[in-house]
C-alpha cells in the first residue's frame, strides 16, 4: 500500500480514471483502485474523480458514503470490526469493546494515536450462532470475549 499524500493521490485519482477509461460506470472500480493505492479514499480526491468522469461532487461523494468498504481515513495496520447486532450483543459484545476501548483511550471509528488499531462497529458479520462476532483484518472470529480479542489483537499486529 502506498502512503501518498491527499494532494498527490488526487493527481493519482485522474490517472486511475485514465486507466478505467473515464467511463462513469467503473466508478466504483476506480475508488476501489484510489482506496488500493492510497490506503484510503481522501476526500481531495473527489472532486478530481468527478471532473474526470463528468459527475457532480455529489453523485461521486454518495457512491463513496454509501458503501462502507470505502474509508475516507487511513486505517491501522490491525483493523478490528465488532457486531454489534441482537445477537453479539446479548452475549457481551457491547461490555467487551467498551473494556478493549478503554484500555486504548479509543472510541469506535478511531484509529489509534499510533496508527496501529483502527476500530469500527458493523450491524451483522453473520456469525450470530457463534456471538459474539468480530472481524480482525478481514477474519472472522466467533465466540470472541475479552481476552480472546486481546490475543487475536496482538497476533496481527505481528
Amino acid at each position: 500500500m502506498t502512503h501518498q499524500s491527499a494532494a498527490n493521490t488526487s493527481v493519482d485519482a485522474k490517472a486511475v480514471c485514465a486507466r478505467h477509461g473515464f467511463r462513469p460506470d467503473a466508478l466504483l472500480e476506480i475508488l476501489h483502485d484510489v482506496q488500493h493505492e492510497a490506503g484510503f479514499v481522501p476526500q481531495a480526491a473527489l472532486p478530481v474523480i468527478a471532473e474526470a468522469l463528468n459527475l457532480s461532487r455529489a453523485d461521486v461523494h454518495g457512491v463513496m458514503s454509501f458503501y462502507h468498504d470505502f474509508k475516507s481515513q487511513r486505517q491501522g495496520k490491525v483493523v478490528v470490526t465488532v457486531c454489534r447486532a441482537e445477537a453479539c450483543q446479548s452475549m457481551g459484545a457491547f461490555g467487551m469493546i467498551e473494556s478493549f476501548l478503554a484500555k486504548r483511550g479509543m472510541k469506535i471509528g478511531e484509529t489509534s494515536a499510533d496508527g496501529v488499531l483502527t476500530v469500527e462497529a458493523t450491524y451483522c458479520l453473520g456469525n450470530c450462532a457463534l456471538a459474539p462476532a468480530a472481524m480482525i483484518n478481514g477474519r472472522l472470529h466467533g465466540r470472541m470475549g475479552a481476552e480472546k480479542l486481546e490475543t487475536r489483537v496482538a497476533e496481527a499486529a505481528l
